[in-house]
């Protein structure tokens, strides 16, 4: 195996698959969260973005790197069937260069993390871990596989430890204080996050081939789903925020914001196109994250 060749399938297998979107997304979650978790636990204080900061940003982006590797590998065989064109189907890379690259992200993301604190390197392993377990899972179980609930069930806990490690990691450095309130903001970004999740897999069709929620819960149970946990990390947010306690229209800007899922809702309930447009729910965990980035610069 020609190591060059292989960093530049590696290459194209990250430019393919790995969209700016997607950094983009991993670079607000990191801010927003710290930020947030900051703010409803040392209000007295202002945050700001650190060097730890920064580490814990690049960590995270290359773990989101390292999960869509292994979710390339664990969905190859649903993938020969409804996604023929994916670089591991196709030959463009292939599974040894995969784990090859897994093998040293996790390194890196262990080494960068330890250099923040020991928890910040455990958590960030057991987050890479649970990724390798859910493919285990998905092996040995085909509930896992064809469940859509199940598979949510158990693939959407390594959202929740990567969560775990922004917070614990920022509780180790100093930019948040250990208190009930830094966990429980995982309830604003476990909605916003499933919110999009929801709307991304339903359609008006039903198509048992493939891993729809409305498949399970019909297109309307579906998208209130998806209205629902939209509504869920509103209200969490402003029952830890308390936004009633600053002058600032800032404060209250999340609740308007739910304009655009049920925008997106209502398009898509009227509308005559088959699947859900993704658009409405991308938009709104991007403007959520980007308010939440503001409250945590300004409010104190």
């Amino acid at each position: 195996m020609n190591p060059l060749a292989s960093a530049a399938r590696i290459a194209r297998f990250t430019a393919v698959m790995y969209k700016p979107h997607y950094l983009l997304y991993g670079v607000l979650w990191v801010l927003a969260l710290e930020g947030t978790a900051s703010l409803v636990t040392q209000p007295e204080s202002t945050w700001r973005p650190t060097g730890a900061t920064l580490v814990r940003i690049v960590v995270v982006a290359f773990v989101l790197l390292y999960l869509r590797m292994v979710d390339e590998q664990k969905d190859l065989e649903y993938d020969r069937v409804h996604n023929p064109g994916r670089p591991l189907v196709t030959g463009a890379v292939s599974a040894v260069e995969l784990r090859v690259a897994m093998g040293l992200i996790a390194l890196g993301a262990v080494a960068g993390s330890l250099a923040l604190s020991v928890g910040s390197a455990v958590m960030i392993a057991v987050a890479m871990a649970y990724g390798l377990i859910l493919w285990g899972l998905e092996w040995l179980f085909a509930r896992v596989r064809t469940n859509i609930m199940v598979n949510l069930f158990v693939t959407y806990p390594v959202q929740l430890l990567v969560t775990g490690y922004v917070v614990v990691s920022a509780i180790d450095t100093g930019e948040v204080r250990a208190q009930w309130q830094a966990a429980a903001v995982a309830g604003v970004f476990a909605g916003a996050f499933l919110q999009f999740e929801f709307a991304r897999k339903t359609s008006r069709e039903r198509r048992p081939e493939e891993l729809l929620y409305s498949n399970a819960l019909g297109a309307k149970g579906s998208t209130a789903a998806s209205l629902l946990c939209a509504v869920a990390a509103v209200l969490c947010d402003i029952a830890l925020i308390r936004p009633w306690q600053y002058s600032s229209l800032l404060a209250w800007l999340p609740v308007p914001l739910l304009l655009i899922p049920a925008f997106g809702a209502l398009k898509f309930l009227r509308g005559d196109r088959a699947d859900y447009p993704p658009l409405p729910a991308v938009v709104f965990i991007l403007a959520l994250y980007l308010t939440l980035i503001g409250q945590a610069l300004t409010l104190p």
